[in-house]
C-alpha cells in the first residue's frame, strides 16, 4: 500500500507543477535578478519583468525563463519509481541549476549581440536556440542526472509494470 501512496502523491505534484504556476512564481525571480546581476556593470535596470539596459527593455516572458524545460525535468523525476525523496530532491536542484545556468548563458549571450548591434546573429541565435537546443538541452541534462545516480528506473515504464504485475 505504501507504494500506491507514494504514486499517487507523486502524480499529484505532477498535476500540480503543471496546471499551476508555482514553479514560473520560483524561478522567474530567480533567473530575473541573476541577469539583473550579471548586467549591473552595463547599468541595468529592473522594471517588473524586465531588465532594461542602454533604453532597451528587455521582458523576459515563460519562454524566456524556459519553464517548460523544468516542467519536463520535473515531470521525468517524479515518474521515476524506486527514488527516495531525498534523491528526489537532489536531483531537482542539481537539474535546475544546470538549467538556470545554461539558460542564463543563453540569455546573457542574446543581450549582449543585441547591445553590441549585431540584430541578424541576434534573431538566428535566437531561433535556433527556442527551436531546437532548449529541448535537447534537457535530454542532455536527464541523461547526466541518470548516469551520475545510477538510476535504472525508466520514467512511467517501471511504474507501469509494477502495477500490471501486482494486479
Amino acid at each position: 500500500m505504501k507504494y500506491q501512496y507514494s504514486l499517487i502523491l507523486r502524480l499529484t505534484l505532477i498535476l500540480i507543477f503543471t496546471l499551476t504556476n508555482f514553479l514560473y512564481l520560483i524561478i522567474k525571480p530567480l533567473t530575473l535578478y541573476s541577469l539583473f546581476l550579471i548586467f549591473l556593470p552595463f547599468n541595468a535596470t529592473l522594471k517588473n519583468s524586465s531588465i532594461i539596459i542602454n533604453n532597451a527593455e528587455f521582458n523576459l516572458i515563460p519562454a524566456c525563463i524556459a519553464i517548460t524545460a523544468y516542467i519536463l525535468l520535473t515531470v521525468l523525476i517524479l515518474l521515476t519509481k524506486d527514488l527516495t525523496v531525498k534523491k528526489r530532491i537532489k536531483l531537482l536542484l542539481i537539474g535546475f541549476l544546470l538549467i538556470l545556468a545554461a539558460n542564463l548563458i543563453r540569455i546573457s549571450t542574446l543581450i549582449l549581440l543585441w547591445i553590441y548591434k549585431n540584430i541578424y546573429l541576434f534573431n538566428t541565435i535566437h531561433l535556433f536556440f527556442w527551436k531546437f537546443v532548449a529541448s535537447i538541452y534537457v535530454a542532455f541534462v536527464w541523461i547526466f542526472l541518470i548516469k551520475k545516480y545510477k538510476i535504472k528506473s525508466i520514467p512511467l515504464i517501471d511504474d507501469y509494470k509494477y502495477l500490471i504485475k501486482k494486479n
